[in-house]
């Protein structure tokens, strides 16, 4: 079971792969601001584990483990950012909100928020009502 450290690593990796065709040591502690020798150990740690395969100086690729969880953890907090937004959280606050809480929640809790989102989604009128609550 990875920590909320190596998942934070797998899902910036991910993110840069998708992004930028690549992710570098110096890439993901930029995106982590983190210092690159932190980046370096997590990266050999998560070789080891089997989730990307690293060569130093050659770069770094994400196995299917790893792309997979990658994906998933993508996944988790876009769905927790529409959450969010959807219950009428102040747009500033939603990011530092969703790393806070993304790695505290398990996966049967993102379902049951998945399909909260979706009902919201479904029917607009509880996100209205949700508005006016808010706005009292």
């Amino acid at each position: 079971m990875p920590t909320p450290s190596m998942e934070d690593h797998i899902e910036q990796i991910y993110l840069l792969i998708e992004n930028k065709g690549y992710a570098r040591v110096s890439d993901i502690a930029e995106a982590l601001s983190v210092l690159p020798s932190s980046v370096t150990k997590m990266v050999q740690k998560l070789d080891k584990d089997g989730y990307l395969v690293y060569e130093k100086y050659r770069g770094l690729t994400l196995t299917s483990k790893g792309e997979k969880l990658g994906k998933r953890l993508v996944k988790r907090h876009e769905l927790l950012e529409q959450f969010l937004r959807l219950i009428g959280v102040d747009e500033g606050r939603i990011y530092e909100d969703v790393e806070g809480i993304e790695h505290h929640l398990s996966w049967n809790s993102i379902d049951r928020i998945a399909d909260l989102v979706q009902l919201l989604e479904e029917n607009e009128h509880l996100v209205k009502k949700l508005e006016e609550m808010k706005e009292q």
